[in-house]
């Protein structure tokens, strides 16, 4: 058997630890990485950094991306069991609570993944269907005038989205197909250049660099409350990598390393 496994592992039907093997490359996992960290959500900093103020904004961006750190570095030590060289994967991260918490935590700690997963999910739609209405209106508004009454409805667009996202989920190995990698990081990167872009633009035009210590101001305090919270969720919605990091970890043992570095 060990004989048989060793030639498996040599001829690549499947992994050291007898898993199927990895097909990843060190071009997707990087794209999956640039993905993961750089999200939809890198659009709205700007609008959190400017409600919370010069101080409290960057302050809360380097918070954040310090939890994801720790996290990220914690979860890639769980990586493997046993053996950090040899021993076998936690393919997910349900399978490193088995092995570290048990059963009965897995129940818990899953349950809050997926609820975390769920969180994400709507807010993309959310996004999507603010951005696309966001659009309609620029155009409406360069058409028609900025006095024009130019709304429209979200619930369309969510539904659209929701519709397209079911039937993307539903196509057989989805998740394998590198040149949605690729695509993804490439999409990402374009959501940092628009954002640093839009960010440019309205400062030459404005012909000084705006904001305050404090922030937009507010008419009332509750209002203002309500802002800094939407502006924290905002920021927080921009560092989703460590929900899905074990899940790229088993593309492509570059990750560990870069951890590790």
């Amino acid at each position: 058997m060990a004989v048989q496994h060793s030639l498996q592992v040599i001829d690549g039907r499947c992994d050291d630890d007898g898993s199927p093997p990895r097909t990843g490359t060190a071009w997707t996992c990087a794209a999956h990485i640039i993905t993961a960290v750089i999200g939809s959500g890198v659009l709205s900093l700007a609008w959190g950094v400017a409600q919370l103020g010069w101080v409290a904004g960057p302050a809360c961006m380097l918070c954040f991306a310090l939890v994801t750190y720790v996290s990220a570095s914690l979860l890639s030590d769980c990586y493997r069991c046993q053996d950090a060289e040899k021993g076998p994967r936690n393919r997910s991260y349900m399978d490193a609570v088995r092995f570290y918490l048990g059963k009965k935590q897995t129940w818990a700690c899953g349950s809050l993944q997926y609820l975390s997963l769920y969180g994400c999910s709507v807010a993309y739609i959310i996004t999507t269907a603010t951005s696309i209405r966001a659009i309609l209106k620029a155009n409406c508004y360069h058409a028609h005038g900025h006095d024009a009454p130019c709304s429209f409805d979200g619930s369309y667009y969510m539904l659209m989205f929701g519709g397209v996202q079911l039937l993307l989920s539903s196509i057989p190995d989805f998740h394998d197909m590198a040149w949605l990698s690729v695509l993804a990081a490439v999409m990402s990167f374009s959501y940092a250049f628009i954002g640093l872009g839009l960010g440019l633009s309205n400062t030459i035009s404005n012909g000084v660099i705006k904001g305050s210590i404090t922030g937009v101001p507010m008419k009332t305090p509750l209002a203002k409350v309500w802002r800094v919270s939407q502006a924290i969720g905002d920021i927080a919605f921009a560092y989703p990598y460590s929900l899905i990091l074990l899940e790229i970890q088993v593309i492509r043992p570059l990750l560990s390393s870069i951890l590790s570095f």
